[in-house]
């Protein structure tokens, strides 16, 4: 599914530059679990960037199911991202403006999925990471391990051939954190998807067919693990929560803001309908949220719904996209 072949990643600040990533070679098989591991600094965000298209090598090649994502421009890489790659962020990146069944049709909106039936397909990947009654909440009305949770059901619901994670729990508690990658796990095994995670967390790869670990941007370890954990378990002396959320079904919704009412789940609404005016009424208008809601960000495609959060490699200088004039 992946093939990486002497990837090579230079960054140059003036006269400098730094060797992010050097004669990197992997293979990845359809359905298989990678874990990238490694220091602060060692290339695991610079190695994922690559992976996604969201960078050009210096020299190399990065081959997803059989297309050279090194050797496309940004447009075609919108499109391959859309119809081929999933991302789940750190920092959830779902838009304030919009409910949980909207943020995860976002990506279906791009593929030019009716309204109706991306809503619905929205509402039931919800359902299946326990948060079938949080359909018409907003980010702010939920948990920071319901957001991810959230993030994750967007990342799967156009059942993509491949899933980048860059630190998927680093903002969340242990036990939060045990119920997200067994949500995730439990995905990417009923639908066979490819899934590269990036992780300073060694322990997070318990559950991995493959562990990548980097040191000073080159491949140390290459481990192929015989007999990967089936789930991960909870901290010990810590009851097992509810994924299905069984606590907020007793207790009263929060209200609705006055100015942005939630909308219904999809399939209770009738054809005729009226929509929301606090709803956005198009796509144009969703467009236009996400856009204000990116703008702070670094500079991505318009065709893009959102890019991973820019690498954690706080020792490696501003990226400068001109290719090293390799002699």
């Amino acid at each position: 599914m992946i093939k990486v072949e002497h990837l090579r990643k230079v960054y140059r600040t003036g006269k400098e530059k730094v060797v992010a990533l050097d004669d990197i070679n992997l293979e990845l098989a359809k359905g298989e679990f990678c874990c990238i591991v490694g220091a602060s600094g060692s290339g695991k965000s610079t190695l994922l960037n690559q992976l996604a298209g969201l960078e050009k090598p210096s020299r190399g090649s990065v081959v997803i199911d059989g297309q050279d994502v090194s050797a496309m421009n940004e447009n075609q890489l919108a499109i391959f991202r859309q119809q081929k790659l999933g991302f789940v962020f750190q920092s959830y990146n779902l838009l304030p403006t919009l409910t949980a069944v909207e943020n995860v049709a976002l990506p279906l909106m791009f593929k030019g999925v009716a309204k109706r039936k991306r809503e619905k397909m929205a509402l039931e990947q919800l359902k299946k990471m326990g948060l079938g009654k949080r359909g018409s909440h907003k980010p702010t009305q939920m948990s920071g391990g319901q957001q991810q949770r959230v993030g994750i059901a967007r990342a799967f619901v156009g059942r993509p051939a491949v899933i980048f994670a860059d630190e998927p729990t680093g903002n969340l508690d242990s036990h939060t954190t045990v119920q997200v990658m067994n949500a995730i796990l439990k995905l990417i095994r009923e639908n066979n998807i490819t899934f590269v995670m990036v992780t300073h967390e060694r322990d997070l790869a318990a559950c991995a067919d493959r562990i990548v670990t980097l040191r000073d941007g080159m491949v140390l370890h290459d481990e192929r693990m015989e007999h990967p954990k089936t789930a991960y378990e909870v901290p010990e002396g810590e009851a097992d929560a509810d994924l299905n959320d069984a606590s907020f079904e007793s207790a009263p919704q929060a209200p609705a803001q006055a100015d942005a009412p939630c909308a219904p789940p999809a399939e209770a609404v009738p054809a005729a309908a009226p929509k929301s005016a606090a709803a956005p009424a198009d796509t144009a208008g969703i467009k236009a949220a996400l856009r204000a809601a990116l703008a702070p960000q670094s500079e991505k495609s318009e065709n893009s719904t959102a890019k991973p959060q820019q690498a954690a490699e706080n020792n490696t200088p501003k990226e400068n996209t001109t290719h090293e004039n390799e002699a």
